[in-house]
C-alpha cells in the first residue's frame, strides 16, 4: 500500500481516535471504515492505462448460448440447487420513486412487491426440485426495521429468509475530515452504508457465510432487488461448478439506454470492471461507444462462498473507492463507498457470461414501472415474462413528466394501464390524465398545455399522434 504523507498520516489518527468512540458500531465496522479511508488517502486508486485494455475472449466472457445443458435429471437438478443460495440487496429506499420504506416493497404487479416475486420464484423451485434454496437479504440501516416487519408475512412459506445488516460507516466532514457523528449529528444523516461492494465483509461479520457453508452451501447469487430479470439459472450455476469458475458477472449487449454501465474487460491478463468514474475525460466518449465495448454490467453476480471466507480473511477485496460526495444540513461531506461488481479481479477463474437481456429488468423510476404492469408482460410463478406477441426485441422508450414521478401520482393518473404492445415511444408532459382500456402504438407523444388538465377518454386507440389538446385525440 502507498504509504501516507505526514498530513494524511495524522488525519487518519485523529479520525481513527474519534471513531474509537463511535458506541453505534462494532469494531469490525471501525476497522473496516479506517482501512476505506486510509487506501483512499494514500490515493492508491490506480488508473486504467488505456493501451493495456483488451477485449475479452469468448473463454473469459462466455455467450450464454454455448453453455451446457442442465441436466434433465430432477435429482440432479436438486443437487445443483442444494448448493445455491439466493442473495438480493434490499438496502435502497425507495425515495426517488416517492415511497418511504424500502423499495422492495413496491407493489410491482398483481399487488404483488419485487420481495413477493422474489418469494414466489424461490418457494417454486423448492417445491418443483424438493431443495432448499434459502433467501438472504442484505439490509441497511436505512431497511432494516421496516423489512423485519415485512419479512414476518413469510413465516409460513416453503422458504428460509435471513436478513443481515451491511455496515454501517459514518459520514466524514470534508471541512476538517471528522466523522459527522462527532459533530453532534447522531441521527440517520450521520451515517451511510457503503455501498453493496460491502457485501463480502458483511456476510462474513454476521456470521452468515459460516452458516451457508456449514449446510454445504458453495454459491451465492446476488443480485439487485428491483431487477425482476435476476432469477435463479441453473445453466449459469451448473457451468460454474463445472469449471470451479469462483466469480461470475452476468453482462448482456449494450443499448444507447446503457453507455454509462460498467463494462467488463481484459487487463494484465485478467478480468476486470471498467466503471465510468475510471475513465480519464479524453477517452469517456470511447468508452460509450457501443462497438468497442459492446457488453455492460448487469450486477447479477456468482460468486463461490468459500472463496468469499478466504479473500475477505486475507483482506484481499481492495476494490476501487467511489468517493460520493453530499451535504447534509449545509455541511459538504464524503461518503466513501465500493462496488460487488469491481471485486471480479481477485477471484480465481473468473469469467463473465453474456447473458440474454430479458434478465436484466430493472425498476428504477415509474416509467420502468408502466413497462411492467402493461401487457408488455405476463406473470407466472412469480416470474415476469416479456409477450410474445410483441416482435420487435427491445422495449418502448418511455419518458413520463414529473408529475408520475412518484408511484401514488403514477397510479392515480391511469384508470388502468394501457396497451403498449405495439408502442415504439411515448413522451407524456403536463398534467395528462389515461382512461381505461386505451391502447398506445406507434410515437405518441402526449403534451398538456400549462394550466390545463388532458384527459384521454377510456378505449382510445393512439397510433403515431402528437397531442397538445383534446382536439388532437
Amino acid at each position: 500500500m502507498a504509504s501516507l504523507s505526514g498530513a494524511d498520516a495524522e488525519k487518519l489518527q485523529k479520525l481513527q481516535s474519534a471513531v474509537s468512540g463511535l458506541n453505534q458500531i462494532s469494531e469490525n465496522e471501525k476497522s473496516g471504515f479506517i482501512s476505506l479511508v486510509s487506501r483512499y488517502l494514500s490515493g492508491e486508486a490506480q488508473h486504467v492505462d488505456w493501451s493495456k485494455i483488451q477485449t475479452p475472449t469468448d473463454e473469459i466472457v462466455v455467450p450464454y448460448d454455448s453453455m451446457p445443458a442442465v441436466p434433465t435429471d430432477s435429482a440432479e437438478i436438486q443437487k445443483l440447487l442444494d448448493k445455491l443460495v439466493v442473495l438480493k440487496l434490499n438496502g435502497g429506499l425507495g425515495t426517488t420513486m416517492g415511497c418511504t420504506g424500502p423499495k422492495s416493497v413496491i407493489e410491482v404487479r398483481n399487488g404483488l412487491t419485487f420481495l413477493d416475486l422474489i418469494v414466489i420464484q424461490i418457494e417454486t423451485l423448492n417445491s418443483k426440485y424438493g431443495c432448499n434454496v434459502p433467501l438472504l437479504l442484505m439490509n441497511s440501516f436505512n431497511t432494516h426495521e421496516d423489512t423485519q416487519k415485512i419479512v414476518e408475512k413469510y413465516k409460513n412459506s416453503k422458504i428460509e429468509i435471513h436478513t443481515f445488516n451491511q455496515s454501517q460507516f459514518p459520514r466524514l466532514v470534508v471541512e476538517d475530515f471528522m466523522p459527522l457523528p462527532c459533530k453532534g449529528n447522531s441521527g440517520k444523516d450521520g451515517w451511510y452504508p457503503p455501498g453493496h461492494g460491502d457485501v463480502f465483509s458483511a456476510l462474513m461479520n454476521s456470521g452468515k457465510l459460516d452458516a451457508l457453508l456449514s449446510k454445504g452451501k458453495e454459491y451465492v447469487f446476488v443480485a439487485n432487488s428491483d431487477n425482476l430479470g435476476a432469477i435463479v439459472d441453473l445453466k449459469i450455476l451448473n457451468h460454474l461448478i463445472k469449471n470451479k469458475n469462483e466469480y461470475c458477472m452476468e453482462v448482456t449487449p449494450k443499448t444507447l439506454a446503457d453507455v454509462k454501465g460498467g463494462t467488463l474487460i481484459s487487463y494484465d491478463g485478467k478480468v476486470q470492471l471498467l466503471e465510468i468514474a475510471q475513465v480519464a475525460d479524453e477517452h469517456v466518449n470511447e468508452f460509450k461507444s457501443i462497438e468497442k465495448f459492446k457488453i455492460f454490467n448487469t450486477n447479477n453476480l456468482w460468486v463461490n462462498l468459500n472463496a468469499i471466507k478466504r479473500l475477505v480473511q486475507e483482506n484481499a477485496l481492495k476494490m476501487e473507492i467511489i468517493p460520493n460526495p453530499k451535504e447534509v444540513d449545509g455541511v459538504k461531506v464524503l461518503q466513501l463507498e465500493t462496488a460487488a461488481g469491481a471485486a471480479i479481479k481477485f477471484f480465481n477463474q473468473a469469467i463473465g457470461s453474456n447473458v440474454p437481456r430479458s434478465r436484466f429488468l430493472p425498476v428504477k423510476a415509474s416509467s420502468d414501472l408502466l413497462l411492467v404492469q402493461s401487457d408488455l408482460y405476463t406473470l407466472a410463478d412469480g416470474l415476469v415474462t416479456r409477450n410474445s406477441a410483441r416482435t420487435n426485441p427491445e422495449n418502448p422508450a418511455i419518458e413520463l413528466g414529473p408529475e408520475f414521478k412518484k408511484v401514488a401520482d403514477f397510479l392515480k393518473r391511469f384508470k388502468s394501464i394501457p396497451s403498449i404492445v405495439e408502442l415504439d415511444s411515448l413522451k407524456v408532459s403536463g398534467d395528462v390524465w389515461f382512461g381505461t382500456g386505451v391502447t398506445l402504438k406507434g410515437k405518441v407523444t402526449i403534451n398538456a398545455k400549462s394550466g390545463e388538465k388532458l384527459e384521454i377518454p377510456d378505449g382510445a386507440v393512439l397510433q403515431n399522434k402528437d397531442i397538445n389538446g383534446p382536439g388532437d385525440i
